[in-house]
C-alpha cells in the first residue's frame, strides 16, 4: 500500500502540471485533472468536440508540462502507416540499409484529426497504443516508456473521415469533451491571448523518469473489496442497460480500476472511494458502449447511459 508521504508527491506533481498548463488554457482544471489521470494509468485520451475550443492547445500545453519528447501528427486522408511509424531505406553512400524513424516513435504524441486517417493507418497507431511496439519490414521495435496518444477528432464535420471503430475506441482510456467556455472564462482568453501566445513560454515541470515513478505507485493505492464489487457491478450493468446493445468489455472494468485508483492519489489519499468510480466512470465508459438503434433514434447519449447506471447501481457504504 502506497504511503501518505509518496502520495502527496502524486499530488504536488498533479497540482504542477495543473498550474502550468493554467497558464495557457482557461478554467479547465477539472479536465486537466483528468489528463493526469491518464498519464499516471499510462492510459490515451481521446479529445472529442467541435472545432475552435482548445482541443489541440491543451494537448501541446499538456505535453509542454511534461520532460518527454514530442510530435505532432496531422492526419489525413493520404497519411500512410509508413509515414507515422517510419520507412526503411538505402543509403548509398554508406551502402548499407538504414532505417529512419516516424514521429511515433517519440514518447507523447498528439493525432490532430484521428479520424480523417484511413483504417490502415488507423491499425498502424492501434499497434502502437495497444502494446508499446510498431511493426517496420517484418521487424518489431518497442517504443520509449512512457508513451501516450492524445488525440482528437471532430463530431460534427463527417466528411472525408473515417469513423474510429469500437476496437481501436476500446484503446482509449477516456474519451473528454472539452465544451465552450463561460462568458467570463471566454473574455480572459481575449485578455490572455492578444498579445502573445503563452504556450511558446510554457516549459516542463516533471521528467519522464520521475513520472514514470508516480505511475508505478498509483497500482499500490489501496482498494477496498466493496469498491471492487462496486466497479465490476457497474461495468456489468451497462451489458444488461435496455438501450446498450454492446455493454463495456473486461477492459473496460480495468481502466475504470485504474483511473479510480489515479483520480484518489491525485486528491491526496492512499486509498479509492466510491465517488472516485462515480467521478471516473463517464470518462472511461460511455465510449465503450453502442446503445441500440431505438436509442439512437431518440437521441440519447452515451454519458445519459452512464448516468442512469450510476443511479441505480447501488453504492457500497461503509459498515
Amino acid at each position: 500500500m502506497a504511503q501518505t508521504d509518496e502520495i502527496r508527491q502524486v499530488q504536488e506533481a498533479a497540482r504542477s502540471i495543473r498550474q502550468n498548463t493554467g497558464r495557457v488554457i482557461v478554467g479547465k482544471e477539472g479536465v486537466i485533472d483528468l489528463l493526469m489521470v491518464a498519464l499516471l494509468c499510462e492510459g490515451h485520451v481521446l479529445f472529442e468536440d467541435v472545432p475552435g475550443i482548445g482541443k489541440t492547445t491543451m494537448a501541446k500545453a499538456l505535453a509542454k508540462s511534461l520532460g518527454c519528447s514530442f510530435q505532432r501528427i496531422q492526419f489525413t486522408p493520404d497519411l500512410l502507416p509508413s509515414d507515422i511509424t517510419g520507412i526503411t531505406f538505402y543509403n548509398q553512400k554508406k551502402g548499407e540499409f538504414e532505417f529512419r524513424p516516424g514521429p511515433l516513435i517519440t514518447q507523447v504524441v498528439l493525432a490532430d484529426e484521428i479520424n480523417r486517417a484511413t483504417p490502415r493507418t488507423q491499425s498502424a497507431l492501434l499497434e502502437a497504443m495497444d502494446e508499446r511496439q510498431i511493426s517496420v519490414e517484418r521487424e518489431t521495435m518497442m517504443l520509449p516508456r512512457p508513451f501516450i496518444v492524445i488525440a482528437t477528432q471532430n463530431p460534427v464535420e463527417l466528411e472525408g473521415t473515417f469513423p474510429l471503430p469500437e476496437a481501436q475506441l476500446d484503446r482509449f482510456l477516456m474519451r473528454v469533451h472539452l465544451d465552450y467556455p463561460s462568458q467570463s472564462e471566454e473574455r480572459l482568453i481575449l485578455q490572455r491571448f492578444k498579445e502573445e501566445q503563452p504556450l511558446q513560454d510554457l516549459s516542463p515541470v516533471i521528467s519522464a523518469e520521475r513520472l514514470q515513478s508516480l505511475q508505478k505507485l498509483i497500482r499500490r493505492v489501496r482498494v477496498d473489496p466493496s469498491v471492487e464489487s462496486y466497479t465490476v457491478e457497474l461495468v456489468r450493468a451497462t451489458r444488461n442497460h435496455s438501450a446498450v446493445e454492446l455493454g463495456v468489455s473486461p477492459r473496460g472494468t480495468l481502466a475504470l480500476y485504474r483511473a479510480a485508483q489515479a483520480y484518489a492519489a491525485i486528491s491526496g489519499r492512499n486509498y479509492t472511494i466510491p465517488d472516485d468510480v462515480k467521478h471516473m466512470a463517464p470518462a472511461v465508459l460511455s465510449h465503450r458502449m453502442i446503445a441500440t438503434s431505438q436509442a439512437r433514434l431518440h437521441g440519447r447519449v452515451m454519458e445519459q447511459i452512464v448516468e442512469d447506471v450510476l443511479h441505480t447501481v447501488p453504492v457500497p457504504v461503509e459498515s
